[in-house]
Protein backbone atom coordinates (compact mmCIF):
# COMPACT_ATOMS: atom_id res chain seq x y z
CA UNK A 1 0.00 0.00 0.00
CA UNK A 2 0.89 3.68 -1.13
CA UNK A 3 -0.48 5.55 1.77
CA UNK A 4 -0.49 8.88 3.42
CA UNK A 5 0.70 9.31 6.78
CA UNK A 6 -1.84 10.04 9.43
CA UNK A 7 -2.23 10.32 12.87
CA UNK A 8 -3.18 6.92 14.60
CA UNK A 9 -4.20 6.82 18.64
CA UNK A 10 -2.75 4.25 20.37
CA UNK A 11 -5.39 1.39 20.02
CA UNK A 12 -5.73 2.19 16.39
CA UNK A 13 -3.78 0.05 13.49
CA UNK A 14 -4.37 0.14 9.50
CA UNK A 15 -5.99 -2.44 7.52
CA UNK A 16 -5.26 -3.64 4.09
CA UNK A 17 -8.81 -3.46 2.20
CA UNK A 18 -7.04 -5.83 -0.51
CA UNK A 19 -8.13 -3.99 -3.27
CA UNK A 20 -6.78 -0.69 -5.55
CA UNK A 21 -3.83 -0.56 -2.75
CA UNK A 22 -6.50 0.63 -0.24
CA UNK A 23 -5.95 1.12 3.78
CA UNK A 24 -8.54 1.40 6.78
CA UNK A 25 -7.81 3.04 9.91
CA UNK A 26 -9.81 0.28 12.47
CA UNK A 27 -9.63 -0.79 16.07
CA UNK A 28 -10.30 -3.02 18.53
CA UNK A 29 -11.81 -0.76 21.03
CA UNK A 30 -14.61 0.12 18.37
CA UNK A 31 -17.13 -1.67 15.96
CA UNK A 32 -14.96 -3.33 12.96
CA UNK A 33 -16.32 -3.44 9.46
CA UNK A 34 -17.30 -6.75 8.22
CA UNK A 35 -17.93 -8.59 5.09
CA UNK A 36 -21.60 -7.38 5.01
CA UNK A 37 -20.39 -3.90 4.07
CA UNK A 38 -17.78 -4.66 1.51
CA UNK A 39 -20.43 -6.64 -0.06
CA UNK A 40 -23.12 -3.87 -0.39
CA UNK A 41 -20.21 -1.49 -1.49
CA UNK A 42 -20.14 -4.22 -4.55
CA UNK A 43 -23.57 -4.93 -5.07
CA UNK A 44 -25.03 -1.04 -5.10
CA UNK A 45 -25.59 0.16 -8.48
CA UNK A 46 -23.68 2.99 -9.23
CA UNK A 47 -24.50 6.38 -10.84
CA UNK A 48 -22.43 7.67 -13.70
CA UNK A 49 -23.18 11.51 -12.44
CA UNK A 50 -24.76 13.05 -9.64
CA UNK A 51 -24.36 12.52 -5.69
CA UNK A 52 -23.78 9.45 -3.22
CA UNK A 53 -24.38 9.21 0.32
CA UNK A 54 -23.69 6.69 2.85
CA UNK A 55 -25.07 6.48 6.04
CA UNK A 56 -24.08 5.17 8.83
CA UNK A 57 -20.56 5.12 7.58
CA UNK A 58 -18.71 3.62 10.49
CA UNK A 59 -14.97 4.02 9.76
CA UNK A 60 -15.68 4.48 5.91
CA UNK A 61 -15.03 1.77 4.27
CA UNK A 62 -17.71 1.77 2.11
CA UNK A 63 -17.80 5.13 0.59
CA UNK A 64 -13.82 4.53 0.20
CA UNK A 65 -14.33 1.42 -1.52
CA UNK A 66 -17.39 3.08 -3.69
CA UNK A 67 -14.22 4.92 -4.62
CA UNK A 68 -12.66 2.77 -6.65
CA UNK A 69 -16.34 2.35 -8.88
CA UNK A 70 -17.10 6.03 -9.53
CA UNK A 71 -15.73 9.26 -10.08
CA UNK A 72 -18.88 11.01 -8.57
CA UNK A 73 -19.09 12.85 -5.15
CA UNK A 74 -19.25 10.48 -1.98
CA UNK A 75 -19.92 11.51 1.09
CA UNK A 76 -21.05 9.69 4.62
CA UNK A 77 -22.77 10.21 7.52
CA UNK A 78 -21.83 9.25 11.11
CA UNK A 79 -23.27 9.36 14.29
CA UNK A 80 -20.59 8.49 16.62
CA UNK A 81 -17.49 11.34 17.00
CA UNK A 82 -14.74 9.07 17.17
CA UNK A 83 -16.00 7.17 14.30
CA UNK A 84 -16.30 9.91 11.71
CA UNK A 85 -13.10 11.04 12.79
CA UNK A 86 -11.55 7.64 12.00
CA UNK A 87 -13.47 7.82 8.60
CA UNK A 88 -11.92 11.14 7.55
CA UNK A 89 -8.42 10.21 8.54
CA UNK A 90 -8.94 6.89 6.50
CA UNK A 91 -10.16 8.87 3.71
CA UNK A 92 -7.03 11.27 4.38
CA UNK A 93 -4.79 8.38 4.35
CA UNK A 94 -6.28 7.16 1.21
CA UNK A 95 -5.72 11.31 -0.78
CA UNK A 96 -9.29 10.84 -1.55
CA UNK A 97 -10.53 13.83 0.31
CA UNK A 98 -10.96 15.37 -2.93
CA UNK A 99 -13.54 12.98 -3.86
CA UNK A 100 -15.14 11.92 -0.38
CA UNK A 101 -16.89 14.13 2.39
CA UNK A 102 -17.42 12.42 5.84
CA UNK A 103 -20.03 14.47 7.91
CA UNK A 104 -20.48 13.58 11.51
CA UNK A 105 -24.20 13.67 12.50
CA UNK A 106 -27.89 12.49 12.82
CA UNK A 107 -29.05 10.86 9.47
CA UNK A 108 -32.32 11.88 10.37
CA UNK A 109 -31.56 15.35 10.43
CA UNK A 110 -29.29 15.55 7.33
CA UNK A 111 -32.35 16.88 5.19
CA UNK A 112 -32.61 19.75 7.05
CA UNK A 113 -29.56 20.60 5.85
CA UNK A 114 -28.71 19.07 2.29
CA UNK A 115 -32.90 19.13 1.44
CA UNK A 116 -34.84 17.17 0.12
CA UNK A 117 -34.08 15.03 -3.60
CA UNK A 118 -30.15 15.70 -2.63
CA UNK A 119 -28.62 12.56 -3.97
CA UNK A 120 -28.65 9.54 -6.56
CA UNK A 121 -27.77 6.63 -4.61
CA UNK A 122 -27.69 6.07 -0.72
CA UNK A 123 -26.33 3.08 0.87
CA UNK A 124 -26.60 2.28 4.26
CA UNK A 125 -25.35 -0.79 6.54
CA UNK A 126 -27.73 0.18 9.48
CA UNK A 127 -27.62 -1.64 12.94
CA UNK A 128 -29.52 -4.96 12.95
CA UNK A 129 -31.23 -5.12 16.01
CA UNK A 130 -33.84 -3.35 17.39
CA UNK A 131 -34.27 -2.40 21.26
CA UNK A 132 -36.03 -4.87 22.54
CA UNK A 133 -34.37 -5.92 25.78
CA UNK A 134 -31.37 -7.60 23.85
CA UNK A 135 -28.53 -8.41 25.38
CA UNK A 136 -26.05 -4.77 25.47
CA UNK A 137 -23.25 -6.10 26.86
CA UNK A 138 -20.98 -4.45 24.72
CA UNK A 139 -18.91 -1.15 24.45
CA UNK A 140 -21.11 1.94 23.58
CA UNK A 141 -19.32 2.30 20.40
CA UNK A 142 -20.51 -1.56 19.73
CA UNK A 143 -23.37 -1.58 21.03
CA UNK A 144 -24.66 1.35 18.60
CA UNK A 145 -23.29 0.05 15.70
CA UNK A 146 -25.47 -3.26 15.83
CA UNK A 147 -28.47 -2.28 17.96
CA UNK A 148 -31.39 0.43 16.87
CA UNK A 149 -30.38 2.95 19.77
CA UNK A 150 -30.54 6.44 17.54
CA UNK A 151 -32.15 5.31 14.60
CA UNK A 152 -34.66 2.38 13.82
CA UNK A 153 -35.16 1.09 10.82
CA UNK A 154 -38.07 2.71 9.68
CA UNK A 155 -36.10 5.95 10.48
CA UNK A 156 -33.29 4.79 8.39
CA UNK A 157 -36.02 4.44 5.31
CA UNK A 158 -37.53 7.50 5.91
CA UNK A 159 -34.73 9.27 5.72
CA UNK A 160 -33.49 7.77 2.56
CA UNK A 161 -37.06 8.77 1.44
CA UNK A 162 -36.26 12.02 1.99
CA UNK A 163 -32.97 12.25 0.81
CA UNK A 164 -33.00 10.55 -2.69
CA UNK A 165 -34.44 12.00 -6.40
CA UNK A 166 -37.18 10.65 -7.35
CA UNK A 167 -35.62 7.66 -9.63
CA UNK A 168 -32.76 7.76 -7.16
CA UNK A 169 -31.44 4.42 -5.75
CA UNK A 170 -31.40 2.98 -2.13
CA UNK A 171 -29.18 0.16 -1.46
CA UNK A 172 -29.12 -2.00 1.58
CA UNK A 173 -27.56 -4.47 3.62
CA UNK A 174 -29.45 -6.23 6.48
CA UNK A 175 -30.49 -9.71 8.15
CA UNK A 176 -33.19 -12.10 6.07
CA UNK A 177 -35.06 -12.12 9.29
CA UNK A 178 -36.48 -8.75 8.61
CA UNK A 179 -36.64 -8.56 4.90
CA UNK A 180 -40.43 -8.39 5.40
CA UNK A 181 -40.68 -5.37 7.39
CA UNK A 182 -37.69 -3.85 5.21
CA UNK A 183 -40.17 -4.12 2.14
CA UNK A 184 -42.97 -3.06 4.26
CA UNK A 185 -41.55 0.26 5.03
CA UNK A 186 -39.39 0.94 1.80
CA UNK A 187 -43.06 0.89 0.08
CA UNK A 188 -44.84 3.12 2.57
CA UNK A 189 -42.39 5.27 1.85
CA UNK A 190 -42.40 5.17 -1.50
CA UNK A 191 -39.24 3.32 -2.03
CA UNK A 192 -40.14 0.60 -4.82
CA UNK A 193 -38.19 -2.48 -4.02
CA UNK A 194 -36.50 -3.51 -6.99
CA UNK A 195 -33.43 -6.28 -6.50
CA UNK A 196 -32.80 -8.65 -4.15
CA UNK A 197 -29.74 -10.70 -3.50
CA UNK A 198 -29.57 -13.54 -0.75
CA UNK A 199 -26.05 -14.25 0.69
CA UNK A 200 -25.48 -18.00 2.05
CA UNK A 201 -22.41 -19.25 4.31
CA UNK A 202 -22.64 -22.41 2.37
CA UNK A 203 -25.00 -23.78 -0.34
CA UNK A 204 -26.32 -25.88 2.22
CA UNK A 205 -27.57 -23.70 4.51
CA UNK A 206 -30.04 -20.82 4.84
CA UNK A 207 -29.15 -17.02 4.10
CA UNK A 208 -27.28 -15.11 7.19
CA UNK A 209 -27.59 -11.66 4.71
CA UNK A 210 -30.18 -9.82 2.29
CA UNK A 211 -28.94 -7.20 -0.41
CA UNK A 212 -31.69 -5.25 -1.63
CA UNK A 213 -31.99 -1.85 -3.67
CA UNK A 214 -35.00 0.09 -4.24
CA UNK A 215 -36.00 3.17 -6.63
CA UNK A 216 -37.87 6.11 -5.15
CA UNK A 217 -41.23 6.20 -6.77
CA UNK A 218 -40.23 3.23 -9.23
CA UNK A 219 -42.73 0.96 -10.64
CA UNK A 220 -43.40 -1.91 -8.83
CA UNK A 221 -41.50 -4.62 -10.35
CA UNK A 222 -38.48 -7.04 -8.55
CA UNK A 223 -35.87 -9.31 -9.34
CA UNK A 224 -33.94 -12.05 -7.23
CA UNK A 225 -30.48 -12.80 -8.42
CA UNK A 226 -28.91 -15.38 -7.87
CA UNK A 227 -27.88 -16.22 -4.17
CA UNK A 228 -24.28 -15.66 -3.56
CA UNK A 229 -22.16 -18.42 -1.98
CA UNK A 230 -19.50 -17.51 0.63
CA UNK A 231 -17.87 -21.18 1.43
CA UNK A 232 -17.48 -23.98 -1.42
CA UNK A 233 -17.57 -27.92 -0.44
CA UNK A 234 -14.16 -27.37 0.62
CA UNK A 235 -14.56 -24.57 2.79
CA UNK A 236 -12.93 -22.17 0.43
CA UNK A 237 -13.88 -18.89 -0.91
CA UNK A 238 -15.96 -19.55 -3.81
CA UNK A 239 -15.32 -18.22 -7.36
CA UNK A 240 -17.98 -15.66 -7.55
CA UNK A 241 -17.58 -14.29 -3.65
CA UNK A 242 -14.01 -13.73 -4.22
CA UNK A 243 -14.42 -12.17 -7.52
CA UNK A 244 -17.34 -9.92 -5.86
CA UNK A 245 -15.35 -9.30 -2.19
CA UNK A 246 -12.02 -8.90 -3.72
CA UNK A 247 -12.77 -6.29 -6.07
CA UNK A 248 -12.22 -7.95 -9.29
CA UNK A 249 -16.16 -8.36 -10.41
CA UNK A 250 -16.74 -7.52 -13.92
CA UNK A 251 -19.68 -5.10 -13.16
CA UNK A 252 -17.09 -2.97 -11.07
CA UNK A 253 -16.15 -0.19 -13.29
CA UNK A 254 -14.85 3.40 -12.22
CA UNK A 255 -16.14 6.21 -14.25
Amino acid sequence: MNLKEVLLQPSERIDDLLTHELGIIQSEEVFSFSMDAVLLARFASIPRRGRILDMCTGNGVVPILLSTRTGAPIEGIEIQPRLADMARRSVEMNDLQDQITIHEGDLRELYKEKGYGAYDLITVNPPYMPMNGSDLKLNEHQAIARHEIHCTLEEVIESCARLLRQGGKMSMVHKPLRLAEIISLMSKYRIEPKVIRFVHPRVNMEANMVLIEGIRDGKPEVRLKPPLIVYDEQGNYGLDFMEIYYGTHKDETKE
